[in-house]
């Protein structure tokens, strides 16, 4: 049966000498992988190249619920990259988050909202012209609330010494471990909680406080997601960025 729905890319792996498997998180079903058959051709319809990570789809696609691998009628990018191709700060980042959102939402089943943030995400980060060294940390921050762990806020945030990485909570009190934020960083995490996309370039943050928060946010993403295993792409973006 046919289905349209919009899509994510994720993954996209050689399946044969023309051919693709690509993994796409889709609005209607989510995390889903399609054979392209003869995507690598030069004439090919449905092109190799439509399928860069986390660029934006419209699909028209064959659903089968016990299907393994599904396939794909029709295809386009929707919106289409403005910028990211071309600006290497926003290709970065985007390899970044593409190799986090893989990891975090592998087996991920529908989930609307979800899918709207991570989509509207993209869409903005295309469009921004502002606060580029400050989007992933937002993002994932904000994507931590999607998940299920979105760290609490509560009057003890504004002027609190420390962050528990493990219980996702603001502490006057230095926790008994080593998971733990603490000033001048534990006043950049509450800001970034408390910002959105369009206040980004208003955030001041130095580059070497970033580069320590990046760490602590992935080291927050290890503790509540199992299988969460080590990302590499983000000592490539400390160095774009900084």
């Amino acid at each position: 049966m046919l289905y349209k729905t919009r899509g994510i890319v994720f993954k996209s792996t050689d399946y044969s000498e023309s051919s693709l498997v690509v993994q796409v998180f889709t609005e209607e079903f989510g995390i889903q992988s399609y054979l392209v058959n003869g995507a690598k051709k030069p004439k090919a319809k449905i092109r190799q190249n439509m399928f860069q990570p986390l660029q934006l789809l419209e699909m028209v696609v064959y659903h089968k619920q016990s299907g393994n691998i599904q396939r794909i009628k029709e295809v386009k990018n929707s919106p289409p990259f403005g910028s990211i191709p071309f600006h290497f700060s926003k290709s970065s980042i985007i390899l970044f988050l593409n190799e986090v959102l893989y990891k975090a939402i592998r087996h991920q089943g529908q989930d609307p909202a979800l899918f709207q943030f991570v989509f509207h995400g993209i869409e903005l980060l295309d469009r921004l012209d502002e606060g580029l060294a400050n989007f992933h940390l937002f993002f994932l921050l904000r994507l931590s609330q999607f998940l299920g762990f979105y760290p609490h806020q509560g009057d003890t945030a504004v002027n609190a010494d420390y962050f528990d990485l493990q219980t996702g909570s603001f502490s006057q009190v230095a926790p008994p471990h080593t998971f733990v934020l603490q000033q001048p960083d534990t006043g950049y995490w509450n800001m970034l909680l408390k910002g959105n996309f369009e206040t980004l370039a208003n955030l001041s943050i130095p580059a070497a406080r970033r580069r320590i928060l990046l760490e602590k946010i992935l080291d927050y993403y290890k503790l509540h997601i199992d299988g969460f295993t080590e990302v590499k792409s983000h000592h490539v973006l400390e160095e774009v960025l900084s």
